[in-house]
C-alpha cells in the first residue's frame, strides 16, 4: 500500500477547467475565435499571411487571461500538494494552475504569457503585454506567441507520456479527450489504476476503474478529491 506521500496524481485539464474562471472554450456558441477561421488566427500559415491578425488575437487573449483569476478547481488541485505528488499536464495556455499554487505543471499548447522567437524556437521569454509586428529577438527576428499552432509539433508530449506512465491516479477534467496528440496520453498510463472523468458531458469509455462525474470542475475535482483522499 503506497503512503499519500508516494502516490502520483496524475491531472490532464482542457478548457473547461477554465471555462468557471471567464475564459472562453473553443466549444462556446460564440466561440474562442472570435468569428475568425482557426487557420488564420492558430497556424503558421496564417502567421505569414497577416501577422498582425494573429498578434492582435493573442493580445486580446492575454488580457482577458490577466482580468480573470484561478476558480475554486485550481485552487483544489493546488492543494492537493500537501498530501500527494501531483503532476498537471494542461492543454490550456492560461497560467491559472501556477496562480492557483501548483507548482509541477506541463503546458502541452504552450502559455500566453511567453513569446518567443521566430528564428529560434528555443528564445522564450516572459511576456505580460502585447506583443507587435516589429518586436524582435536579440537575433532580428519577430517574436510571436508562445503557442503550439495548428500543424506544428507538441514539444511537450513525450514529457507528458512519460510522466503518465508513473501515474498512481488519473484526474481528466474539462477535456473531451478526443483532440490528439493529447487524448492519447489515457493510454500511457498503467492499467488499472483509478481514474476520474470530469466533465458536464463526459465521453469516454473502456477503461477499468474508471468513475464518471458529470459535473462542472468546481464541483467535480472537490468531489474526486474526497473519494481519493479515503483510498
Amino acid at each position: 500500500m503506497l503512503s499519500k506521500k508516494t502516490k502520483h496524481i496524475v491531472v490532464l485539464t482542457g478548457a473547461g477547467i477554465s471555462a468557471e474562471s471567464g475564459i472562453k472554450t473553443f466549444r462556446d456558441a460564440d466561440g474562442l475565435w472570435e468569428g475568425h477561421d482557426v487557420m488564420e488566427v492558430a497556424s503558421p500559415q496564417g502567421f505569414r499571411v497577416n501577422p498582425e491578425l494573429v498578434l492582435d488575437f493573442y493580445n486580446q487573449r492575454r488580457k482577458q487571461l490577466l482580468s480573470v483569476k484561478p476558480n475554486q478547481a485550481h485552487i483544489d488541485l493546488a492543494r492537493l500538494e500537501t498530501n500527494f505528488k501531483v503532476t498537471i499536464i494542461t492543454q490550456n495556455v492560461d497560467d491559472l494552475h501556477e496562480r492557483a499554487g501548483s507548482s509541477n505543471v506541463i503546458h502541452l499548447h504552450g502559455e500566453l504569457l511567453k513569446a518567443r522567437s521566430t528564428f529560434d524556437e528555443n528564445t522564450i521569454v516572459d511576456w505580460k503585454t502585447d506583443i507587435h509586428f516589429g518586436d524582435m529577438c536579440q537575433n532580428g527576428y519577430q517574436m510571436r506567441p508562445h503557442i503550439v499552432w495548428f500543424g506544428e509539433a507538441v514539444p511537450m508530449i513525450e514529457k507528458a507520456m512519460d510522466v503518465c506512465e508513473t501515474a498512481d491516479i488519473l484526474m481528466i477534467i474539462g477535456t473531451s479527450m478526443q483532440v490528439y496528440p493529447a487524448a492519447s496520453l489515457m493510454h500511457y498510463v498503467p492499467e488499472n489504476i483509478p481514474t476520474y472523468f470530469i466533465d458536464p458531458k463526459p465521453a469516454i469509455e473502456g477503461k477499468n476503474k474508471l468513475t464518471v462525474i458529470s459535473k462542472p470542475a468546481t464541483a467535480g475535482v472537490r468531489e474526486a478529491i474526497k473519494i481519493i483522499e479515503n483510498l
